[in-house]
């Protein structure tokens, strides 16, 4: 998973105030539900020393994904009398919460992104009978997303509306566009639902690159909910599923374990990666748990296992700091990937592996 969205929490020195609240909207007088939980989350901001101009700017941005349907939460950052990020969430927080500190409290956010699988969903409706050739029409719609937090903010949109008589011929036509469009996004599976008969037209026609990415779908399949195009359906086709980027990259990892090539396991090898930017992909069986902590400095290849050790390389009054903030930095600040990978697939020393840029063994911080 690529953590590029990130970088704008980085641009600046905290503190931060990071606030992970509730928004949904399919609750009785939802405004009210979240002004009471905004009132209890600005008062443990409060308590932790934000100041009023921090809270005037979250204040504005708590609820400002109101049309959002359904559930879903918000992921809010500021630093500085400024707004830094204002990220949905797909799901509401398992509680809602308010720290302000020295990083912002990515980690969840990061989470709820998980696998970060692309795709195309594709809804085929046709109203007639499949031998009434010259009555009728075939509705497409498609749409783009990256499950699952394409559940709250979907990608683009294509309508499409034929002649039944002509979608024999049209359906090859628009094959071809989906092909193209699965290609440009990397998509790994083309979800299909809706008519079956006109929906069987459809994927014989598709080419074949894209044909053995087809996932069908069935329930139903309405088209105007303000969500994801069949988001009912997405989440028991990629529930429990990794993301082909991300399983390439854990076979990468096996390959290179295996032959004692670029890789590294266990926390102080992949910290110690991390120092020198040696770092391609960190992968974790977890996140973190919230216990583990770990030393840090201004810069995000500042981190160690100790104190001491940052303060041999010359940084000054280095902090203890939640483990997850601490490498969320590091991975953001040296372009590396972050790769959630379950223990049966992949059990990882301590819970910790990374692919390296570089075979440096000799390398220190």
């Amino acid at each position: 998973m690529r953590l590029s969205f990130l970088e704008p929490l980085y641009t600046e020195p905290g503190p931060f105030a990071s606030v992970y609240v509730d928004t949904s909207r399919d609750v009785a007088q939802p405004d009210r539900a979240l002004d009471l939980r905004w009132r209890r989350l600005r008062a443990d901001l409060t308590r932790q020393g934000a100041d009023q101009a921090l809270l005037g700017v979250l204040e504005e941005a708590v609820g400002a994904d109101a049309e959002v349907p359904g559930t879903h939460g918000q992921a809010i950052f500021a630093a500085h009398g400024s707004l830094v990020l204002d990220g949905e969430l797909p799901r509401p927080p398992a509680r809602d919460s308010a720290r302000y500190s020295t990083l912002p409290e990515a980690m969840p956010l990061v989470t709820q992104h998980l696998p970060e699988i692309p795709y195309l969903a594709v809804v085929v409706h046709y109203g007639g009978l499949p031998t009434a050739e010259t009555h009728g029409w075939v509705t497409v719609e498609a749409e783009s997303g990256t499950w699952p937090a394409s559940a709250v903010t979907p990608g683009e949109r294509l309508h499409h509306r034929v002649p039944v008589a002509s979608w024999h011929h049209s359906a090859v036509r628009l094959g071809h566009q989906l092909d193209a469009w699965a290609r440009r996004i990397r998509a790994d599976a083309l979800v299909v639902a809706g008519d079956e008969w006109a929906g069987n037209v459809l994927v014989r026609r598709l080419p074949h690159s894209i044909r053995d990415k087809v996932v069908r779908a069935r329930g139903p399949t309405p088209t105007d909910t303000g969500r994801a195009l069949l988001e009912p359906q997405l989440g028991s086709v990629f529930r429990g599923r990794m993301a082909e980027h991300d399983r390439d990259l854990v076979n990468v990892f096996i390959g290179r374990r295996a032959l004692r090539g670029p890789a590294v396991e266990g926390l102080a090898a992949a910290v110690g990666a991390l120092q020198r930017g040696q770092v391609a992909a960190l992968l974790l069986n977890h996140p973190p748990p919230a216990s583990l902590r770990l030393w840090t400095g201004p810069r995000p290849t500042q981190l160690a296992l100790n104190e001491e050790e940052l303060v041999s390389c010359g940084v000054r009054a280095p902090r203890e700091e939640p483990a997850d903030e601490v490498l969320v930095r590091a991975l953001v600040g040296t372009a590396a990937e972050l790769v959630v990978v379950p223990e049966d697939e992949l059990l990882l020393d301590e819970g910790v592996g990374a692919l390296l840029r570089y075979a440096d063994p000799a390398a220190t911080v």
